[in-house]
């Protein structure tokens, strides 16, 4: 806390205000309370040895107030943002920065939506809920999957994963729905969780349209602690403002869900409804992820997580929406034997979807 200066060209022996701000944020974020509580504790130790009582206070007072427990001014965004509120995750904030620079950059193609009339929308919204759905490795055949969705038909051993299937269908093939878009962060947020409680309103354990209350992860990738969800929502929704093309607008709508990941299930499935219904809304074809695409798909996701290389992905979506406008969604079975003839239910590391030129 006592300021020190660079001499000789050497960085300075103390670190600034923001610089400690920043520091104090990363802990708690990556270690919870109990590592600012063992921290002023250590504080406490050695303070009085060194002469640095007042120092102390100051700490003291400024990990009270991360913590809520004090009144302390902080001088960093990310410091006014701990104390304040909402705080946010700010390597998340990068990466959606990341993003936005990166879909500035791309020229996507327009593709006006191909599924027009009534029946081929209702097809194309059956196939969008019965791939999102095998992507979370909830799997049925497409024959069960179709009596699910179209005749109502629950499978007794496994009523909750049929209404998965049919909670996506029910919001996909809304044509109202999917064409709602958020007109600020408050609507952002309120859509959000209305789409997420009716796609698990079969699973009350899971809370449906109420965000986690635990930190959550998938392999190695550990996202937005739950107190910085608010926050960093409301800042990624600023970056998506600034986007005007539909294209663009739905793959980082689906990547700010997909990163912070918001809730304790269903994040994906959420994640790619509110990529379509951007789509929807502006007439573009909407993005499907086959079966076998799903290894491409997952490692873009896992490139921009981990590394932040965002172009990986934009393409692999691009090509996955140009695949969508390939199929004939105008009958039941036309749409199936596309689907089955460029390999899009094959399942494994290996399977590879077959797009024509």
């Amino acid at each position: 806390m006592r300021p020190s200066r660079a001499r000789g060209g050497r960085v300075p022996r103390t670190l600034s205000r923001g610089e400690l701000e920043q520091r104090l944020d990363a802990l708690l974020r990556t270690q919870g309370e109990g590592a600012l509580n063992k921290l002023r504790d250590d504080a406490r130790a050695i303070a009085p040895g060194l002469g640095l009582d007042a120092e102390y206070e100051a700490l003291t007072d400024l990990i009270g107030a991360f913590l809520g427990t004090r009144e302390a001014k902080a001088e960093s965004v990310i410091g006014k943002a701990r104390v304040a509120g909402p705080p946010f995750d700010p390597d998340r904030i990068m990466l959606f920065e990341t993003l936005f620079g990166a879909l500035r950059d791309a020229i996507p193609t327009p593709r006006p939506a191909s599924a027009q009339d009534d029946e081929a929308a209702a097809n194309l919204a059956f196939f969008e809920a019965y791939f999102s759905n095998f992507i979370e490795g909830t799997e049925f055949s497409v024959g069960e999957a179709r009596e699910i969705v179209f005749e109502g038909v629950m499978p007794p051993e496994r009523p909750e994963d049929a209404h998965d299937v049919l909670g996506t269908f029910r919001i996909v093939s809304d044509m109202q729905e999917m064409s709602t878009l958020p007109a600020s962060s408050e609507d952002f947020e309120a859509i959000l969780r209305r789409r997420h409680a009716t796609l698990m309103q079969a699973r009350p354990d899971k809370n449906p349209g109420a965000y986690k209350t635990r930190t959550n992860q998938v392999g190695s990738t550990v996202f937005v602690a739950p107190e910085l969800v608010n926050g960093t929502l409301e800042r990624g929704f600023e970056f998506y403002r600034a986007l005007e093309e539909p294209f663009q607008r739905a793959v980082f709508m689906m990547l700010l869900v997909s990163e912070v990941h918001p809730f304790t299930n269903g994040n994906g499935r959420t994640a790619r409804t509110m990529m379509n219904a951007e789509l929807v809304a502006a007439g573009q074809e909407r993005i499907i992820v086959p079966t076998a695409y799903r290894t491409d798909y997952l490692g873009a996701l896992k490139a921009f997580s981990k590394n932040g290389q965002a172009v990986p992905l934009i393409r692999t979506l691009n090509v996955a929406q140009r695949y969508t406008g390939m199929i004939d969604w105008h009958s039941f079975e036309s749409a199936r034997a596309m689907l089955d003839d460029t390999n899009a239910f094959a399942e494994g590391a290996d399977a590879k979807l077959r797009i024509k030129a």
